[in-house]
């Protein structure tokens, strides 16, 4: 059965549209109407192996906060509604990916406690149309919707593209590895009895 989920989510800022598949296999249509956003949804898609589909109509006269932060919040509640009750998945992944001198940590707690912690170093506002502090608040956003314990932490790296790229692709491997199904686990993975 495919842990799949599609969330619409309208306020007087954004309207967003997602269809996440978690057993996918890296196919995706994005379209945020803000480029660089978009190329890095595309890597998080293809190097994570979910589906996504993805329409967000934001207020970009204003700029690109709302937007990417909202697209946070939906994809956030996509990863929790698809994964369900959580029974089988490994709930830990992690990442050191590297993008030519940027190399960037990943890791995640599919816990359903949010926590965030973002160490990253970047030294440009903004990468074609989006606001580069903005990658913050859309992990944070997720961090948030989805209930996930998540640390991002900038190892080294000097081209903010790279940096920004490595993320999205170290956050992508590591959300494959914990919700990964392995046969072993009864239930969750947890002696409490729920995650």
């Amino acid at each position: 059965m495919e842990r799949k989920a599609t969330v619409n989510r309208t306020t007087g800022e954004t309207n967003i549209n997602v269809t996440l598949n978690i057993d996918g296999t890296g196919k995706y249509e994005i379209n945020t109407g803000i480029g660089f956003f978009d190329h890095m949804l595309a890597g998080f898609s293809k190097h994570g192996l979910f589906d996504l589909n993805l329409t967000a109509k934001g207020d970009l006269e204003v700029d690109s906060h709302h937007t990417v932060e909202d697209v946070g919040i939906v994809i956030g509640n996509a990863i929790r509604e698809a994964l369900g009750d959580k029974k089988g998945i490994a709930r830990y992944g992690s990442s050191f990916l590297p993008m030519d001198e940027a190399l960037v940590m990943c890791a995640i707690d599919l816990s359903g406690r949010p926590y965030f912690v973002y160490e990253v170093d970047t030294t440009v506002d903004k990468l074609g149309e989006m606001d580069v502090e903005t990658a913050r608040e859309f992990f944070y956003a997720i961090s948030y919707s989805a209930g996930m314990n998540l640390h991002i932490r900038m190892l080294s790296g000097i081209n903010n593209h790279h940096i920004l790229e490595a993320m999205f692709k170290a956050f992508a491997k590591a959300l494959d590895m914990a919700t990964k199904i392995d046969d072993r686990i009864q239930g969750v993975l947890s002696t409490k009895g729920t995650i």
